[in-house]
């Protein structure tokens, strides 16, 4: 492989117009196509294989037209104080204000408080709820705006009025941090080079890469149903990736110029070595990203499939335009140690070479590996604690910020109907395969109103066929409480005595019953999901690093990480340590599918630095070093690098802290603390630890497998052989 990069590279190098030329028109045509096409709205949220999802589906073939994936708005009235919603006045204000919600063109049906006998015990609350015949994101602005303006004359009339649901819902953006994040990865890039040619390359292309990578995105979105969060993960991903992935080309470039290479053979060196390793790093994520398709929650799928088309458009740019780019960029990128050269030449004597800060790292920890093990292991252990209290949910309106509309009409509705009112239940009863379905449906009601824990249940109703019907249950308990779940088990357990008895079979849905399902999924998921993630890139590694023992320890590693970082959300996200500072109005439980996707990225991410730093380490030990030297070697080479990456992908990681998205929040902090973990403690420190305490074993492959593996030369073998038939040729000159 290293051969083959090396001669792509020298061609990149060579046909520089021709390379920029392709990577522009790309971008250009990826531009036009995100331009034209439709807005990306809310990706359906669907769930195969769950109970819920199948009521879901029974409801849109058994009431058709109903609009079940329509966006919905409850507008919740409250009376001034000493007053009721029942007075003379308050009743008109609310009848005109769901006379003029009626009248818009989206409007699919408005349910009046009155009619529907929705106003609290007390009489102060109200509520009218509107149904559309589009999706949240998909509504005309003038619709938004007609609903605003409704709610605004009924405060104008003195009643407080506040909008729930979907309706209202916003595209999500992700603030200044994210602006931020990038220039915090220019300043490192800056005192990496000391050049700003140099740094600007790394972000140049990264930028091209995701470019192309989001506005590719966005023109298929509507296509393939693909949600606004999509894009912007797959930009938090990619920018990280793309920076570090060139980092390590344009570093490797500097090196083999002082080595006294000339600039395109550097080029075309850069890209067999430091090119091999991005190559297998950038495989490692692109196999945990498009590994989430296991768990079949398409959303997930989507999400994961397209950062990983992300990562791979970054691994293209580094091996090709990078080395185009280096081209262009001549004697601008200076070979590394230029500036001090021209510093100990102005000096009067020459100074000793000074070990760089890896060099001294590296040395104190095969000194004492077993201290350095033990604190680090220890560390990620009281990290990963509160990961022992990971609750897990969906997001609903009471986990917006307590100045949204959506969470006061949260609150006012949990104060005049009970907490449980914010997630009701939906049952779902087919009898279509029971000879009365009205005594079945009767049944189903009677079992649910005598359960614990349940305040209402609306009487049966069904559809024009007579043979489904709908039942709406209200808990005692707020949505994400474990009385609420075991309310959803006791009525699916009721349901299961209910259809022995009449044929009738009766399923719970409901974004309380959903939430219960997708984490159940998502748990059943996570094992086999771990098998063949870390399965994969573990023979990955194996056929990398030629080792056993070596691919083992950064699976372990990389356990340590995420339960270190899954700690962390829990403590911010959860807890509320530090919420004020990161942001977090309201905690509550993370995010069901946030555990998954993280373990997907950061196993990905943790294999980026181990490739990049132990392949270095390899390279000495195949060259002839010792197995300590070979540790100290590649961290004096790839020490200070890997350092850079690492703080430039938290940078940008933690740059999406400031996104309106409550998942993107979420894993834009999980993801920055987790390349904290993995790269300064796991790689910086455990990682070195290990292999001084193995020694030669660290490196032992049976030889049956090792004639087995095909050998991809990650350490440039290949290269050295070039070396040795130029040195021929140049002998033959002579």
């Amino acid at each position: 492989m290293a051969t083959m990069l090396y001669k792509l590279g020298r061609l990149a190098f060579r046909r520089r117009h021709l390379v920029a030329l392709i990577w522009v028109a790309l971008l250009t045509l990826a531009g036009v196509g995100a331009a034209s096409a439709p807005p990306a709205g809310n990706t359906s949220f669907s769930i195969p294989g769950t109970e819920a999802q199948k009521a879901f589906d029974l409801l849109e073939q058994r009431f058709p037209g109903q609009s079940a994936d329509g966006a919905t708005a409850r507008v919740v009235f409250k009376a001034p104080g000493g007053e009721k919603m029942t007075d003379a006045g308050n009743k008109a204000t609310v009848e005109k204000t769901v006379a003029d919600l009626a009248d818009g063109s989206e409007v699919a049906s408005v349910a009046d408080p009155y009619q529907g006998k929705v106003v609290s015990k007390d009489g102060t609350i109200a509520y009218a709820s509107v149904k559309y015949d589009v999706s949240g994101m998909e509504l005309e602005e003038s619709t938004k705006d007609a609903l605003e303006a409704a709610a605004q004359q009924a405060r104008e009339a003195g009643l407080t009025v506040e909008i729930g649901g979907d309706a209202l819902a916003a595209a999500p953006h992700t603030g200044a941090t994210e602006v931020i994040g990038i220039a915090v990865a220019a300043v490192v890039l800056v005192i990496t080079f000391g050049s700003l040619v140099a740094a600007g390359l790394p972000l140049l292309t990264a930028l091209i890469g995701v470019g192309i990578g989001v506005s590719s995105i966005t023109a298929l979105a509507s296509a393939l149903d693909l949600g606004s969060t999509t894009s912007i993960l797959a930009m938090m991903i990619g920018l990280a990736v793309g920076i570090d992935y060139a980092l390590f080309i344009v570093s490797r470039y500097r090196a083999e110029l002082a080595e006294g290479r000339d600039r395109e053979e550097a080029a075309g060196r850069a890209a067999g070595t430091a090119g091999s390793a991005v190559v297998f790093a950038g495989l490692t994520v692109v196999i945990a990203l498009v590994g989430l398709a296991v768990v079949n929650i398409p959303m997930l799928t989507k999400m994961g499939v397209a950062a990983a088309g992300t990562v791979a458009i970054a691994v293209l740019i580094a091996l090709t335009l990078v080395p185009a780019l280096l081209g262009y960029a001549g004697r601008r990128v200076k070979p590394a140690g230029a500036r001090r050269e021209r510093r100990g030449a102005r000096e009067s004597a020459p100074q000793p070479a000074k070990a760089n800060m890896g060099t001294r790292w590296a040395s104190f920890v095969v000194r004492r590996p077993l201290a350095v093990l033990l604190l680090g292991v220890i560390g990620l252990g009281a990290a990963a604690i509160p990961a022992a209290s990971l609750e897990l949910g969906l997001p609903d309106d009471g986990s917006q910020p307590t100045d949204t509309t959506q969470r006061r009409a949260y609150d006012l509705l949990s104060e005049g109907f009970g907490p449980g009112f914010n997630g009701p239940l939906m049952v779902v009863v087919d009898a279509k395969g029971s000879k009365d379905p009205d005594a079945a449906f009767t049944k189903v009601s009677d079992e649910i109103k005598d359960l614990k824990d349940v305040v209402t249940v609306t009487p049966p109703a069904p559809n024009k066929a007579g043979d489904t019907a709908t039942i709406t249950v209200v808990p005692d308990s707020k949505p994400s409480s474990v009385a609420t779940e075991d309310l959803v088990h006791a009525i699916r357990d009721a349901g299961a005595d209910v259809r022995a008895g009449t044929g009738a079979e009766t399923l719970v849905t409901g974004s309380t019953a959903m939430n219960i399902d997708v984490s159940q999924k998502l748990n059943d998921a996570l094992i086999p999901y771990l098998v063949l993630v870390v399965g994969l890139a573990f023979l990955l590694l194996i056929v990398v690093f030629r080792s056993i023992l070596v691919p083992l320890k950064a699976a372990l590693g990389f356990l340590l990480s995420v339960l270190g970082a899954l700690g962390a959300v829990v403590a911010v996200f959860q807890w509320g340590w530090l919420a004020g500072l990161m942001g977090v109005e309201e905690t509550g439980p993370v995010m069901s599918m946030m555990p998954i996707f993280m373990v997907g990225v950061v196993f990905g991410l943790a294999m980026d630095y181990e490739v990049f730093l132990v392949t270095r380490m390899r390279e000495a030990y195949v060259h002839g070093e010792s197995p300590s030297q070979a540790i100290v070697t590649g961290f004096k080479h790839g020490a200070r690098v890997v350092t850079a990456a690492a703080v430039i992908m938290m940078a940008v990681f933690a740059g999406f802290i400031g996104s309106s998205e409550s998942m993107v929040k979420m894993i834009g902090f999980g993801l920055a603390v987790a390349v904290l973990f993995d790269a300064f403690v796991v790689r910086m420190a455990l990682v070195p630890a290990v292999l001084a305490l193995l020694g030669k074993r660290a490196w032992w492959l049976p030889k049956w497998l090792d004639r087995a593996l095909p050998n991809v030369d990650v350490e440039g073998e290949g290269l050295k052989a070039l070396d040795t038939r130029e040195k021929d040729r140049d002998l033959a000159r002579v």
